[in-house]
C-alpha cells in the first residue's frame, strides 16, 4: 500500500520537473528549445501515467480489503 501512495509523489515530482525542464530550459545542461518542451512534455506524460496507475491500484486494494 505504501508504495502506492509513493508512486503518487513520484508521479507529482516528474509533473513538476517537466514543468521546470520547459520553463527554464535545463536538466543538467542547458537545451535548446525544441528539446527542452519534448523532454518537459514526456516527463509531465509519465508522471500523469504514474498518478493513473497508482490511483488504480489503491483502488483495486481497497476492493480487495
Amino acid at each position: 500500500m505504501m508504495f502506492n501512495w509513493l508512486s503518487l509523489v513520484t508521479g507529482l515530482f516528474y509533473i513538476v520537473l517537466g514543468i521546470v525542464v520547459i520553463i527554464y530550459k535545463f536538466f543538467f545542461t542547458i537545451l535548446e528549445p525544441a528539446i527542452a518542451y519534448a523532454m518537459g512534455a514526456v516527463l509531465i506524460l509519465y508522471g500523469v501515467f504514474r498518478i493513473y496507475r497508482a490511483v488504480t491500484r489503491i483502488k483495486d486494494s481497497g476492493n480487495e480489503e
